[in-house]
């Protein structure tokens, strides 16, 4: 919260250069010395991270009437100690959005997906489908694996491959989101198959890193290349 307010206090900042006009009366769209450079650079950047928190939905009159009453030591339409659960509110109301519009659209991605050719459903909620079915034996979840694996978000975004990267992973079959670990229990060493897996059984309501936003269904190609001794 305290990186929250002191972004907004930088936008709000900014936006006040913005806003006052120039001598005479005049604006310009300009960038006329390094002062305006700076201003404009740091309302890029601070707007670039209030919309990647979902803070972009600012009235820039208010903002900009806000600043001034501050600067002028003005009373403020809202007291400055509530600042923050105000922007917190703001911030739980558009996860929450977030949230929604996401799960409703992997929903309707399982749907359609679970009628193609090839792909299984499990009680679970769980999907796949077989790409090459091996022979070797099944893990156990004490198991410790080696994996290539290729995850990308229903709209095919690549968010994480060791495919490209070039370099398989080992890891605990217990130790790995629960669509992963019922899979691997059901993969004979040497198979490959595509997960498709509901947010639920991947990072429920939570982002996960740049690209999983909170409430994600998840795809990955998973090859299980054998159980670590």
């Amino acid at each position: 919260m305290k990186q929250i307010c002191t972004t907004a206090i930088l936008l709000l900042t900014m936006a006040t250069a913005i806003a006052q006009p120039k001598p005479g009366g005049k604006k310009t769209a300009g960038l006329a010395n390094a002062k305006d450079s700076l201003s404009y650079a740091l309302g890029v950047s601070i707007m670039q991270n209030l919309k990647k928190q979902g803070l972009d939905d600012i009235n820039p009159t208010v903002l900009a009437n806000a600043i001034r009453n501050e600067q002028l030591k003005k009373p403020h339409l809202i007291a400055p100690e509530t600042c923050g659960p105000v922007i917190g509110q703001s911030m739980q109301r558009q996860q929450a959005k977030k949230i929604s519009l996401n799960k409703a659209a992997g929903v309707a991605f399982l749907q359609a997906n679970a009628k193609k050719e090839g792909v299984m459903s499990l009680p679970s909620g769980l999907q796949y489908q077989v790409m090459k079915q091996g022979e070797g034996p099944k893990p156990v979840p004490t198991d410790r694996v080696k994996c290539h694996y290729h995850g990308t978000l229903t709209d095919g975004t690549v968010f994480e491959s060791s495919v490209n990267r070039g370099e398989p992973v080992t890891f605990a079959v217990n130790g790995v989101i629960s669509g992963w670990m019922e899979a691997l229990q059901l993969m004979p060493v040497g198979s490959k198959w595509k997960l498709f897996i509901p947010s639920n059984l991947a990072y429920g309501d939570n982002p996960s890193g740049p690209l999983i936003g909170p409430g994600s269904t998840l795809v990955f190609e998973v090859e299980l290349l054998e159980i670590v001794k």
